[in-house]
């Protein structure tokens, strides 16, 4: 088995296409209309266009309970997932310097270094730097 597709629950696909494309400078790889503003919407790395797919589910508009959850998440400050980059550092500004708000400035924590911010989408989301 292999990780094909992973799922972020977003309040707003375009929104989300636009944060996750303009400042994380991942690239859409799906988008497929499922009726109504629904769509099957994933993006990828940059630097893996063949890797793992990022859904960016409505599920929050669409099933109360995910909607809970996320929000729950979101205010005790846990990440809802992570991404790895080579410099916690260096994106940590890049980032900054194009509005992203963080939560977490750049810390080590044993064997890495992570940074928490906000997608603008309803979830925190962890970046880390293997040391």
């Amino acid at each position: 088995m292999k990780v094909r597709v992973i799922s972020i629950p977003v309040l707003n696909q375009e929104t989300a296409l636009q944060f996750y494309t303009e400042k994380l400078r991942f690239v859409k790889k799906i988008d497929v209309p499922l009726g109504g503003e629904n769509r099957w919407l994933t993006v990828v790395s940059e630097e893996d266009q063949d890797g793992p797919e990022v859904l960016l589910e409505p599920s929050p508009l669409h099933f109360e309970p995910a909607k809970v959850y996320q929000k729950a998440l979101f205010e005790a400050g846990i990440p809802y997932t992570q991404f790895d980059c080579e410099n916690v550092q260096e994106e940590y500004e890049r980032l900054q310097s194009l509005g992203v708000e963080f939560s977490v400035a750049p810390t080590e924590m044993g064997t890495v270094r992570i940074a928490v911010f906000n997608d603008t989408c309803g979830n925190n989301i962890q970046i880390v730097e293997m040391l």
